[in-house]
């Protein structure tokens, strides 16, 4: 069998990347793209063998890397971007046949982001510096010494994006890395590595390991030569990598989805407010950021159900490839099974289906949104993480916060509203590591990312992130202590 599968012209290497070479396994899994339920390839399937010889080559490439000069691994990250952009279209049409993602957004919006996290993160590593200061005439020169190998295990709803938001800065920062993809959409993760070879990364500085969950993951969480981890995904999934990580108190960094709410008050601009609610649809409701809940005061939410409806009907849901299309596939089909029985149950409790609410052919479902739904109830407290909505409402600003505010997580949240005041007051009360305000989704990379409660630990994204991919030292020097030497 050939290690190499072509994906619409791309040849993808399907075995790991360990130490600087290809190393394969005695195994494999199955990649079926949920465009149309084809198989793409047979995938290296790794466990503790291929998982301790990926630390051991990041360890062992780490106190090179770590003493490499910033400006030249600022110059390598700048390289690795060059080779994203170099194979953009490569790299979009690989990722939506892997996880089903519209093509026209892997094009326009999710490749050329992939291109700046690596920039972004090598331009702040060459300006990263705090302000030395004084205590008692002593100076005091804080300082970011790489961590050493860290392990990065990144989601299947953006890939490559999620991917490279961890390790463009674990390398800057002059970390070595291991990543491990997402068993269903493990392609672009492997061409990664090719281009940053290609780019000139040193051996061992980066090494991709493909497996599923536990079989390979318990052994890179549980390792005594991991510095960090960062990981995207489910609550469930942390809770067994923060155990696996507890003995050697391996530091972790968490994002963990969330339950985000979108309120409309009666002062909004309706209009703007449709266009947000209809945003919720993207990549097909699987985003981890997305306000699934709406919130609407009572005045106008008849008005926003009418208008809502009749935009959401208007979507074209098909083949993600297809430039018209609106929405896609669900990734596999044990997630469509989740969404649909989610759907089912609440229905079942007696919440009103105002659109969708059932599957279409393949693994696509409808976009749907409930109403008539209790606050308590699984729908409106649970992550669905697919085309599902729930809407309620409310009567003044105290019930919008309370029911916002009344779920385990806190990602984030979105407001519409027309007064400034109200929305300085709202964002305050309301518990979310991101508020947007008459917006959506607009991500700066200085900004920090991540959430509260359960939605996650810490946050990574601008200086946020080499504070946690760094070891901090603060080095204090006394005055006048100096023997004069000739």
């Amino acid at each position: 069998m050939s290690d190499n599968i072509i994906v619409a012209g791309v040849s993808v290497d399907t075995r790991h990347w360990i130490g600087g070479r290809r190393v394969g396994s005695a195994g494999t899994f199955t990649d079926v793209s949920p465009i149309n339920g084809r198989v793409l390839g047979e995938i290296a399937r790794g466990g503790p063998a291929e998982a301790e010889a990926a630390v051991a080559a990041a360890r062992e490439a780490f106190p090179s890397w770590a003493a490499t000069p910033r400006a030249e691994r600022a110059r390598i990250l700048h390289a690795i971007a060059d080779g994203v952009e170099k194979r953009l279209e490569e790299l979009a049409i690989v990722e939506t046949h892997d996880n089903g993602a519209l093509l026209r957004s892997h094009r326009r919006g999710v490749m050329p982001r992939v291109a700046h996290n690596f920039r972004f993160f090598a331009d702040r590593l060459l300006t990263l510096e705090h302000e030395d200061f004084e205590t008692r005439g002593h100076t005091n020169h804080v300082s970011w010494d790489p961590a050493g190998p860290c392990v990065l295990i990144t989601p299947w709803n953006a890939p490559l994006m999620l991917a490279t938001w961890k390790v463009a800065p674990a390398l800057a920062a002059g970390n070595t890395v291991v990543l491990k993809p997402a068993e269903w959409t493990p392609l672009t993760a492997s061409l990664l590595a090719d281009i940053a070879a290609e780019a000139g990364l040193p051996a061992g500085v980066l090494n991709v390991v493909q497996g599923y969950g536990s079989e390979i993951g318990d052994t890179l969480t549980s390792h005594p030569d991991v510095r960090r981890i960062s990981f995207t995904g489910s609550v469930p999934t942390a809770r067994r990598i923060a155990a696996s990580a507890a003995p050697n108190l391996t530091p972790l960094s968490l994002e963990l989805g969330g339950k985000s709410p979108l309120l409309v008050f009666a002062d909004a601009d309706l209009d703007l407010a449709v266009d947000l609610a209809v945003e919720q649809y993207d990549n097909a409701g699987q985003v981890c950021l997305a306000a699934t809940r709406f919130l609407v005061e009572e005045a106008v939410a008849e008005e926003f159900t009418r208008r809502f409806t009749e935009r959401a009907g208007a979507l074209r849901q098909g083949d993600p490839r297809d430039e018209a299309t609106d929405i896609g596939p669900t990734i596999h089909p044990r997630q469509l099974e989740k969404i649909d029985g989610f759907v089912r149950r609440a229905v079942a409790s007696g919440a009103r289906v105002v659109v969708g609410g059932h599957r279409v052919d393949g693994q696509y479902y409808a976009p749907t949104l409930l109403t008539e739904v209790a606050q308590d109830s699984e729908i409106v407290q649970e992550e669905v993480f697919g085309p599902v909505l729930t809407l309620q409402t409310f009567t003044d600003e105290d019930e919008a916060v309370r029911l916002a505010d009344d779920t385990r997580f806190g990602l984030a949240a979105t407001l519409a509203t027309g007064d400034p005041a109200r929305a300085a007051r709202v964002a305050e009360r309301l518990v979310a590591g991101t508020v947007w305000v008459n917006c959506f989704f607009v991500r700066d990379l200085q900004a920090p990312f991540g959430g509260s409660r359960q939605s996650g630990v810490g946050r990574e994204g601008g200086t946020w992130s080499f504070d946690f991919y760094c070891d901090l030292k603060n080095t204090v020097t006394a005055p006048n202590g100096w023997k004069s030497h000739g």
